[in-house]
């Protein structure tokens, strides 16, 4: 009897010895699971990047991806045999101390097939410098992972094909630009886990923005509250040595701008959402910020009977005409089938100074745009704080209460709320305002709805469909 409970015990230490040396086999599968970690894994954009704070379990993101996917294990994902990959960190003290350690951490020494070091020994190679690591693949071959560092050089990162790359924090553009050619080949991919220090640097306009308007490119924030392995008396110790600035970066992984961001209200987890069949009573109004070498914007405003308000379509294009323009107009207005007056005109709100002719042309912009079948508005509220304070009730109210929902094919307006940030003084810089103008435009002609408002039978509905259609023929 003695004997079997050691033979036991024996069995019971080397399921535990195993278990702890596959530390991946328990990530995310307990009762605690980090959603946003599972989000990115989740996520199928071959340029997908985790913008969080110190400690919101960013790391562990990009560490748990390249084995995943070095494995031929990877459970959201077409697996492959035979991978090679770089890890690439901004020097080789981060490598060895955060991604290489990380690596380490979540990899199975049985799984390792070889390791060659360029500085210390592989026998201890946690506390030295490795080049390379080869693992075995489940599907019978193996993967190589190199370690990179940026203090390298560009050149260092030529001429290799690769099927992914893992970027621990932020690295320079040219290097980052150089790997991404390593990727085209095998139509790889790569993905970036990085706490945003450095200000508004090329990845805030490339990935953040997406200024190129990338189909693949793909982001999300991490913050302290996100990660539940986090100790709270952890968080709220650091909560009270940090500056305001230091958490909107180390705490929620925020982009900080030297002045600020005017709408730091705005959360695309929040505010942005997927396109749905808006009821045609909901349908309230157009906006429009003309122009010709710049953008003209136009935006079309629905209204709940709660008073949120949802942007659903947008007309942005620079360098056309107004009958171009017009003429877009109408093919949205058609596709949402839009209402249109009894005079069979589309009514809108303008900026005032498409009143203005030009010394070298014989009507105005609002007359244009009347002669194309566009009745504009020119009588809008400029202010411009009293507009951005607006704005940032809709966004969130002082009780938290969110009120103004942007579909995400709004693509331009989403980019210039993301961008829009103050200057030296205490006016926002001057640049991509347009789609930013006629919101405020329609947001001034809307009064505060502090309070729900009675749900409307279908009668009381139709009469104030009717009414706002009026008022929109005698605008």
């Amino acid at each position: 009897m003695q004997n079997i409970i050691q033979k036991l015990k024996k069995i019971e230490n080397l399921l535990q010895e195993r278990q702890e040396k596959d530390k991946l086999a328990g990530y995310n599968t307990g009762s605690l699971v980090h959603k946003k970690q599972m989000e990115f894994h989740k996520c199928e954009k071959r340029n997908r990047w985790v913008f969080g704070g110190n400690r919101s379990g960013k790391t562990e993101c990009g560490a748990v991806e390249t084995i995943w996917l070095a494995r031929g294990i990877h459970p959201f994902r077409k697996n492959k045999a035979n991978l090679s990959s770089w890890v690439v960190s901004l020097s080789r003290q981060m490598q060895r101390d955060v991604a290489q350690h990380k690596i380490l951490q979540y990899l199975n020494p049985m799984w390792l097939e070889e390791i060659v070091m360029l500085e210390g020994r592989k026998s201890s190679a946690n506390y030295g410098i490795i080049d390379y690591i080869v693992i075995k693949n489940v599907f019978g071959g193996e993967s190589k992972i190199a370690f990179k560092s940026c203090d390298q050089g560009r050149e260092k990162f030529q001429g290799t094909s690769l099927d992914f790359i893992w970027f621990d924090e932020e690295v320079p553009m040219d290097i980052y630009k150089e790997c991404r050619m390593r990727t085209i080949d095998r139509k790889g991919e790569i993905f970036g886990t990085m706490t945003p220090l450095k200000g508004l640097t090329w990845v805030y306009d490339e990935i953040y923005l997406n200024q190129n308007n990338d189909d693949e490119v793909w982001s999300i924030f991490m913050e302290w509250a996100d990660n539940p392995f986090l100790d709270k008396a952890e968080i709220d110790y650091l909560n009270s040595i940090l500056s305001e600035d230091e958490l909107q970066s180390r705490r929620y992984g925020k982009f900080i701008h030297n002045g600020g961001m005017v709408y730091s209200e705005f959360d695309i987890n929040l505010h942005i959402v997927e396109p749905f069949n808006v009821p045609l009573e909901w349908y309230d109004n157009i906006s429009i910020d003309p122009g010709l070498n710049n953008p003209l914007s136009a935006h079309w405003y629905a209204e709940d009977f709660d008073g949120n308000i949802y942007v659903i379509a947008e007309h942005y294009e620079a360098k056309q005409t107004v009958e171009y323009h017009s003429e877009k107009i109408k093919e949205i207005c058609k596709r949402l089938n839009w209402f249109v007056g009894s005079n069979g005109m589309i009514c809108s709100l303008i900026d005032s100074a498409s009143n203005q002719r030009t010394l070298a042309g014989e009507k105005s912009v609002s007359e244009l745009f009347y002669d194309n079948g566009i009745l504009v508005n020119t009588n809008v509220n400029k202010d411009l704080f009293a507009g951005i304070n607006k704005v940032k009730w809709y966004l969130k109210d002082a009780e938290g209460t969110i009120r103004l929902f942007i579909f995400k094919n709004c693509v331009n307006l989403i980019k210039e709320i993301k961008s829009y940030s103050w200057g030296n003084g205490e006016v926002p810089l001057k640049k991509n305002d347009h789609a930013l103008d006629e919101l405020r435009y329609y947001l001034m002609s809307k009064s505060y709805n502090r309070f729900p408002k009675k749900i409307k039978s279908e009668v009381q509905k139709n009469k104030e469909k009717l009414i706002r259609m009026s008022r929109n023929n005698e605008l």
